[in-house]
């Protein structure tokens, strides 16, 4: 497998978020993560490994997370897949509030939506979806057991969790999202999160036993 993460910045608002290239190495068929701005850049990437776009995938529907999309798909293809309960929040800014960071309002419709645990296939590479509400109700996760690693959007960041104060936002689902689902994955799973630092789940641990303790 190639993977490149590209930190990318959403038009006019300036936020940087991570989006991620992955590319089966025999096949060349490649899929894009939460390309939230600067296509022609992701798109860069993906000729120099002279791959096919097959899917972009969106961890959620947050405006820095899918500013890049429309773009994309002009120059490369590829389906967009979200999950079902944030598949309104590509056309509706409410939802994706565009408008709170300056961005002109998308207007996207996805190719599939998905749900918890279908599997999302890339050339040979296999992935698992795992649906993990509370930053957004329709939050996604994207992992590799093959690989060891997992794509978290803006569910579980290095040190800490995502948001719960935007609209769909439930601090109590984050978490259990995070404890139930997450934390229960091999210790060496390599965590790829929506911004900032690579971590692992070995490293994150704690934080959640400790919260799940308390009962919140």
């Amino acid at each position: 497998m190639i993977l490149k993460r590209l930190q990318v910045t959403t038009p006019q608002a300036g936020l940087k978020t991570n989006a991620y290239v992955v590319c089966d190495e025999k096949t060349k068929e490649a899929m894009v993560i939460d390309p939230g701005g600067e296509a022609s850049k992701i798109a860069e990437v993906l000729d120099i490994l002279d791959a096919n776009l097959k899917y972009i995938f969106i961890t959620h529907c947050h405006a820095d997370h899918i500013g890049g999309i429309a773009e994309l798909k002009r120059l490369k293809g590829g389906k967009i897949l979200i999950s079902r309960p944030d598949s309104e929040g590509l056309y509706n800014e409410e939802i994706n509030l565009a408008y709170y960071i300056n961005m002109e309002k998308p207007e996207l419709e996805a190719d599939s939506r998905i749900d918890d645990e279908d599997l999302i296939h890339v050339g040979e590479l296999e992935f698992k979806v795992i649906a993990t509400p509370g930053h957004t109700k329709g939050g996604l996760c994207l992992y590799s057991e093959k690989e060891g690693l997992i794509f978290t959007g803006d569910t579980l960041f290095s040190g800490t969790w995502g948001r719960t104060d935007l609209p769909t936002g439930n601090f109590v689902e984050i978490i259990t999202s995070i404890t139930d689902k997450l934390m229960p994955l091999p210790d060496d799973t390599i965590v790829y999160p929506g911004h900032g630092k690579i971590t692992m789940i070995q490293d994150e641990r704690n934080i959640y036993l400790e919260l799940k303790a308390k009962e919140f």
